[in-house]
């Protein structure tokens, strides 16, 4: 982990005049220049006990310094593997680069050596793969040779303190995934609909009649995830009555502003370079977060979702204790809730910056009213055939993700292995490596595939007839994978479809109910927090002031 405030190794080696060029080097960079995210075996972290302090980098440092094997043995490419590229810093190599802005980074890797390519990032060797013709080579490939499980669970432990006994993340899955489809996932988009009316309309009413002043980041993030969280962890419990929503709101409202807090740090988490400061924070939001959602506390709910039950019955089958569960549900809050907002951010901001795609979505939405049996303030739900039927609403949500969504693909080679590429050629990866896919540069800004690819074009995924738009193109052949903001393979999110309909009900609501207007009407689109690379929707380096009011 490349971080600031490093404490290093208080080991004999210092002697070495290269290790104390390093070593100063290291101590003059600070956390803005953070390094790429490294999780680590717990046989790797075994290996750092003889370190002064917890962080990783004085783990991996002892590997720098080893006569055989480790980053001196792979000095030269081998016959067959990709172009290497070790950077001008030891060990190090790119990771002061790839941790500032890891598109800006890998982008000029690509126009340097093509569209697969190992770099040195942190001790690490990343082979990065940008052919959308040959991801599905990588994604489909079985656990034996491409695994994610080491990624899933440095997830869980780094980020959020969870470990479980005997997790098989393929298990999990084949159990989860029922409570997501067909009539469970009729049942959480009702209930999401029910909730998404008590905060937004609810909060709205309580603040008074007129306009109301919010960031549109803050408007988004707070009102899904708060609805969300109702809708997956449960009510008050009966009466259902206008005290037990007005609860709701505000034990809602206290989930996110907790969450929001532990959110905010999330990429300094994954990299190890919390400051003392953030350490304490961080302790004090996720000792909140866990009695807010221990299963003790969550048992008095009402209406909890099968999703719910049928992860906390994984849970104590697992023989998980009450503790650790808590860890895990905010966890889940945070996998299943943490890109809505975002998602919805963008989308509404595309929006208010182009008048024309929002009038044809607001067209298309009230069409949508016009052939409802009742007005707006009566409706309890919003049908999945009524949702199905949003062309033009689909094509924005799909360009605003294409635009947004930078998730990173990875994979930990387990054995020496030849990956086919689309074209015919063939390269050698070796066991231990890591292999990244990054679907935000390619497909999704890849100017030979979408013309104009860091314009926003609301009708771009639509055919002239008005149907949704599948073939694109590249290199003269259609693409499979034209976007990916949802994974793929055998990590594809499997709660798209709950996403999906949770975003397009909230800009339903939102564009059919309130008036909602930017402050500033020329104001810039502000640019990505770059930090957040690599961990689904890309977040703004600053809010948009909006106003909004309940339409008279």
């Amino acid at each position: 982990m490349i971080a600031g405030n490093v404490k290093y190794c208080q080991e004999k080696q210092t002697g070495s005049r290269q290790q104390t060029r390093l070593m100063g080097l290291l101590e003059t960079r600070q956390a803005d220049r953070e390094g790429f995210s490294e999780e680590m075996t717990t046989e790797q972290r075994r290996r750092g006990e003889g370190c002064s302090g917890k962080s990783q980098l004085c783990t991996d440092l002892r590997g720098v310094f080893q006569p055989a094997g480790g980053v001196s043995a792979r000095a030269l490419r081998r016959p067959g593997e990709p172009p290497l590229d070790l950077g001008s810093i030891p060990w190090l190599g790119h990771a002061l680069e790839f941790g500032k802005d890891a598109a800006g980074f890998l982008t000029r890797m690509k126009e340097k050596h093509g569209d697969i390519f190992t770099v040195l990032v942190g001790g690490r060797y990343i082979t990065v793969l940008l052919d959308p013709h040959s991801y599905d080579a990588v994604v489909w490939e079985p656990r034996s040779r491409l695994d994610f499980h080491a990624y899933a669970v440095f997830l869980m432990e780094r980020i959020f303190d969870v470990q479980l006994p005997h997790y098989n993340p393929g298990d999990e899955k084949s159990k989860m995934k029922p409570t997501l489809l067909h009539k469970e996932l009729q049942a959480l988009t009702d209930a999401m609909y029910t909730n998404l009316r008590t905060v937004l309309l609810g909060d709205t009413m309580d603040a008074g009649s007129g306009w109301h002043e919010m960031g549109l980041l803050e408007f988004c993030y707070s009102f899904l995830l708060r609805a969300g969280y109702l809708t997956q962890y449960g009510v008050e419990a009966p009466p259902h009555t206008q005290e037990s929503q007005a609860r709701d709101r505000v034990h809602s409202a206290d989930v996110f502003h907790t969450f929001r807090q532990l959110d905010l740090l999330l990429p300094k988490l994954a990299r190890g370079s919390l400051s003392a400061g953030d350490k304490d924070q961080v302790g004090k939001v996720k000792g909140r977060l866990w009695k807010l959602l221990s299963p003790a506390r969550l048992a008095s709910r009402a209406q909890r979702s099968r999703w719910l039950e049928s992860y906390l019955l994984h849970l104590e089958e697992m023989g998980v204790s009450e503790e650790m569960q808590a860890r895990a549900l905010v966890l889940q809050l945070w996998a299943t809730q943490g890109n809505m907002g975002p998602a919805a951010f963008w989308l509404l901001l595309f929006l208010l910056k182009n008048p024309e795609a929002l009038a044809a979505v607001r067209g298309e939405l009230e069409t949508v009213l016009l052939g409802a049996e009742q007005p707006i303030s009566q409706m309890t739900s919003l049908p999945q055939k009524v949702l199905d039927s949003m062309p033009v609403l689909d094509s924005v949500l799909s360009e605003s993700l294409r635009l947004t969504a930078a998730p990173f693909i990875t994979r930990e080679v387990v054995a020496d292995l030849a990956l086919p590429m689309a074209d015919g050629r063939e390269f050698s990866l070796r066991r231990g490596d890591r292999l990244l896919l990054f679907p935000f540069l390619s497909p999704q800004k890849d100017p030979e595939i979408y013309t104009d690819p860091e314009v926003f074009k609301y009708n771009r995924f639509l055919n002239p007839d008005g149907s949704e738009k599948k073939d694109f193109y590249k290199d003269g052949k259609r693409l499979k994978n034209y976007s990916l903001p949802w994974g793929a393979g055998h990590n594809q999110c499997l709660g798209r479809g709950y996403a999906v309909n949770s975003i397009k009900q909230f800009v339903f609501l939102v564009l059919m109910q309130f008036d909602l207007e930017l402050i500033t009407p020329d104001v810039d689109i502000p640019e990505f927090d770059l930090s957040r690379y690599g961990f689904g929707l890309m977040q703004p380096e600053h809010d948009v002031p909006v106003r909004y009011r309940i339409r008279p």
